[in-house]
């Protein structure tokens, strides 16, 4: 069976989010009380920081090695036991593991920032973090969605439906792994799991943007630095935020 038809059965829970255009990925949204709680986001964040803490630390450390390291091979190329391509080696391992420390501390920002937001955010009164979770998820799905049961997509955009282009299996690899990373419906999740199926859905947010610019011609570099994508996303993320708030005051109305 063609890939994509495989997937598109296996995701079943879709089906009534690619129903609703406009409000789509929201319909099938319920509020869940207090099963995984406004803690959720809150939780998820704090073990994603202590986790970008230790990796931090491991950065650090490796980049100490590799300056000892390089002192050691710029002493033995001194006292003749060593050649210069030994030194230029030890120069390029000394600088990647200054990029990967510099990276790592980078992530220990991020991760401290998304700590404070998951804060502030348990005060509010709109979808648990969770639901606005599963909202993105089945928002993005709803959009995939139309380009396989749209025939006029699916003749403009072949692209997306062709797994032998390198962006799309990109993307549908993405996909699996959103899929086996959402939390069943009536199953408890922890802050770890939370924050593995968070990591799926926004690395599957990446996949299809640059599917969608490659299947219409667009030259995409997968490459992006992570800086520059956080700062597209935390964008995306506002938008998909203030249009969640205001379905779900909407039905509030009577």
């Amino acid at each position: 069976m063609d890939p994509i038809l495989l997937l598109a059965t296996e995701l079943w829970w879709v089906a009534p989010t690619a129903a609703g255009a406009g409000a789509t990925g929201y319909a099938i949204v319920r509020r869940r009380g207090t099963v995984n709680g406004r803690r959720l986001g809150y939780d998820a964040a704090r073990h994603e920081l202590r986790r970008a803490q230790l990796d931090a630390r491991a950065a650090a450390d490796a980049a100490r090695i590799a300056r000892a390291d390089l002192a050691r091979v710029v002493a033995d190329r001194a006292a003749a036991r060593a050649d210069a391509a030994a030194v230029a080696s030890a120069r390029r391992a000394l600088r990647d593991a200054q990029l990967s420390a510099r990276a790592a501390v980078a992530r220990v920002k991020a991760s401290r920032v998304r700590v404070s937001t998951e804060r502030s955010a348990m005060s509010s009164s709109g979808l648990l973090p969770l639901e606005r979770l599963r909202a993105r998820h089945d928002a993005l799905l709803a959009r995939w969605m139309e380009y396989e049961t749209d025939p006029a997509r699916a003749i403009a955009f072949p692209q997306m439906s062709d797994g032998r282009q390198p962006a799309t299996a990109t993307f549908l690899a993405a996909l699996e792994r959103g899929r086996d990373a959402r939390p069943r419906p009536d199953g408890r999740v922890s802050a770890e799991d939370f924050a593995t199926y968070r990591a799926a859905v926004e690395d599957l947010e990446r996949a299809f943007d640059l599917a969608e610019r490659a299947a219409r011609g667009e030259q995409v570099h997968p490459e992006l630095p992570d800086a520059l994508w956080d700062a597209a996303r935390t964008l995306a993320m506002r938008t998909s935020d203030t249009v969640i708030a205001w379905t779900a005051r909407k039905r509030r109305q009577p």
